[in-house]
């Protein structure tokens, strides 16, 4: 299917479908993708409507494969060079483009570094609003419209928000908020491949390199265990103390945003409202004190672990565990039994 260079606002009436961009990262899906897939199956069963998976990249064949299996409707392909590398403009181009074409009612997509730089560009190109940043989502029952669940003013409340007059309705989501949609014995829908028409897309920057900030780090985002640290650790020598029990533990290192904002550790560890939203099997909180911006990016972890020297800190009150004492006694004696395998 040929895509339009320029789509126009669509016409809410003549909208139907769930759309769900499934980012991939190197030839592989980014975990998020199959958490969209599911809750989007289940948006779009309750509407009565499709399912569309929507991959963008190069050399893209093995993985549009892969998704049908999945539970989608349509798995909509934008194969080309000019997306060989993430760029704003061309990635934004060309989803913009399938939603037009296919006339999505909703559009979902990652709250990642790639989908919040560039969902906004697809908004503003539809003429439509974007929820950012949500942790829930469902259809109003009398409405059809999709309410969109974030949290607010800090973290300190969650609002509802509707975009009533206007398709797609666009919802960034973070990630670990749904369970992912699991792989299916078969694979079903079909594969429908749109042609980019315009050779410019990606004229107006170059991409150089793709560099990994943490080379051998664990991804927060997608570990099963995660040790954290917060302004109770006492300074940046806290987070050395931290990372023996980390690595003991074959775990991720977290960081509050006190701690981030004190300079003791890099932004790319924070954890809550202003940083990444985790779910692993285990989170440990040490000398965090559990504000709300934070509790909001890790409260759905399955355990989680308080380490604290104050027994009324908000952190315990989220706590599966709650050890009461000094970090820098019980951080390091834990170091010790899980390096013997204790």
């Amino acid at each position: 299917m040929e895509l339009m260079k320029d789509p126009q606002r669509l016409n809410p009436a003549e909208c139907s479908g769930v759309c769900a961009y499934a980012e991939q990262r190197g030839g592989a899906l980014v975990s998020v993708t199959l958490e969209l897939l599911n809750k989007g199956r289940q948006l779009a069963d309750k509407l009565g409507q499709p399912l569309h998976a929507v991959l963008l990249g190069y050399d893209l064949g093995a993985l549009a494969e892969e998704l049908r299996f999945y539970g989608v409707d349509v798995v909509d392909v934008v194969d080309d060079a000019a997306l060989g590398s993430f760029q704003d403009a061309a990635y934004g181009a060309a989803l913009c483009a399938v939603v037009g074409a296919v006339k999505s009612a909703i559009l979902l997509a990652g709250a990642t570094n790639v989908g919040r730089s560039f969902l906004p560009n697809v908004a503003v190109r539809l003429g439509v609003g974007l929820t950012a940043g949500c942790t829930a989502l469902e259809i109003d029952d009398a409405t059809h419209n999709l309410v969109a669940t974030r949290p607010a003013f800090g973290g300190t409340v969650f609002a509802d928000v509707v975009c009533a007059n206007h398709r797609p309705q666009i919802a960034t989501v973070r990630r670990r908020m749904f369970d992912p949609a699991p792989r299916r014995a078969a694979p079903s829908g079909t594969i429908v491949a749109h042609v980019l028409p315009y050779e410019d897309a990606a004229n107006k920057t170059r991409f150089l390199e793709s560099v990994n900030e943490l080379a051998g780090a664990i991804d927060l985002t997608e570990a099963d265990v995660i040790v954290s640290g917060g302004r109770g650790i006492g300074g940046p020598e806290g987070f050395v103390m931290l990372r023996e029990l980390a690595n003991a533990m074959g775990a991720a290192l977290g960081a509050s945003r006190a701690a981030v904002d004190a300079g003791w550790i890099a932004y790319s560890h924070q954890v809550g409202q202003t940083g990444k939203s985790v779910k692993p099997r285990v989170y440990v909180a040490c000398g965090i004190s559990g504000a709300i911006q934070h509790l909001v990016g890790m409260r759905a972890s399955d355990i989680i672990v308080a380490i604290n020297r104050d027994p009324e800190a908000p952190i315990f009150r989220v706590a599966t565990y709650g050890l009461v004492g000094d970090v820098k006694q019980i951080v390091p004696a834990l170091a010790k039994r899980f390096a013997k395998g204790s």
